[in-house]
């Protein structure tokens, strides 16, 4: 097989289970996700997770923990198949660098990798993000939730906005995922090589090994960045009332709220969270993986 065709397989591989791994990812940690949006853009109204979860179904009914479920679920596909994609890429690209191979790099520069492929990753999943955030707070921003769909708010963002109106919070996306995912596959793959009892290969880890690893990194992403979601998410919401604000101005605004504290507003259900959803994630993705791996390889025979 050529190497360009080699390449192209890789590519494809990457990009489809990384979708497949969005998806899990999605619906695992979609109610948290709720929880989380609303406490982190109206911290006066929800002061802990309990109070939000019980509002929530008492006021809303039990769907409304999936509010925006579909664009959180497109959200995380744009972001996890581009993720991946540019993280098999980008591990070519560094280990280049490094003087090494891909199939011999320190966790370092794994996570480095991960990292450099996160900025693609942002410009793909902002808009939709975006879409989700407002989808969930619109009980308390427009005192509504009925007969407003996803359309409808694409539709609300490209009149006020146009289309650069989807990337209010970029800047905020961008300074969440780079480090994020440094973070992120740094300690996945510590955890890997930690739980795996052949150091030198650490691919073929089992079902529990793959969970415990893959909720490790994603405690660890929410663990650092939390501070810049915050930011980003009240960028997204409030920006929906017609007036963007900027990125200084939505720190400030918060910082104002109750000081560095403000900034970790909702952070409890986002690490329970974090564990169950990033586990889904790379279960999906690493046994998608092998699965299309083999169904190609089968094909090639």
């Amino acid at each position: 097989m050529g190497s360009n065709q080699t390449l192209s397989r890789e590519a494809i591989i990457d990009f489809t289970a990384g979708a497949i791994g969005g998806t899990c990812c999605a619906y695992v940690g979609q109610p948290l996700d709720t929880i989380k949006v609303k406490m982190q853009t109206y911290p006066n109204l929800y002061t802990n997770s309990i109070k939000c979860a019980s509002d929530i179904f008492r006021k809303q009914g039990f769907l409304q923990f999936y509010a925006g479920a579909v664009p959180a679920a497109a959200a995380n596909i744009a972001e996890t198949s581009v993720l991946f994609l540019c993280y098999g890429q980008c591990q070519k690209a560094v280990s280049y660098v490094a003087g090494t191979d891909k199939d011999h790099m320190t966790t370092l520069l794994k996570a480095t990798s991960g990292s450099f492929a996160s900025f693609f990753a942002a410009f793909a999943l902002c808009p939709l993000e975006l879409v989700k955030c407002r989808m969930q707070t619109l009980q308390e921003f427009k005192g509504t939730h009925k007969n407003i769909t996803p359309f409808t708010i694409v539709k609300d963002v490209l009149k006020r906005d146009g289309p650069l109106g989807f990337y209010r919070g970029i800047t905020s996306t961008v300074l969440r995922e780079v480090p994020g995912y440094f973070f992120f596959f740094g300690g996945y793959e510590t955890t890997k090589r930690w739980l795996s009892k052949d150091k030198d290969n650490n691919e073929d880890l089992g079902l529990l090994r793959t969970i415990l690893a893959g909720g490790v990194g994603g405690i660890s992403i929410w663990g650092a960045i939390y501070p810049f979601d915050i930011i980003k998410s009240r960028m997204q919401v409030y920006s929906g009332g017609g007036k963007p604000i900027g990125f200084l101005d939505t720190a400030r605004m918060i910082a104002k709220e109750g000081g560095i504290l403000s900034f970790y507003s909702g952070i409890g259900p986002t690490l329970f969270r974090a564990f169950p959803a990033c586990a889904a994630l790379f279960v999906g993705y690493e046994y998608s993986k092998i699965l299309l791996t083999y169904i190609a390889d089968r094909k090639e025979l």
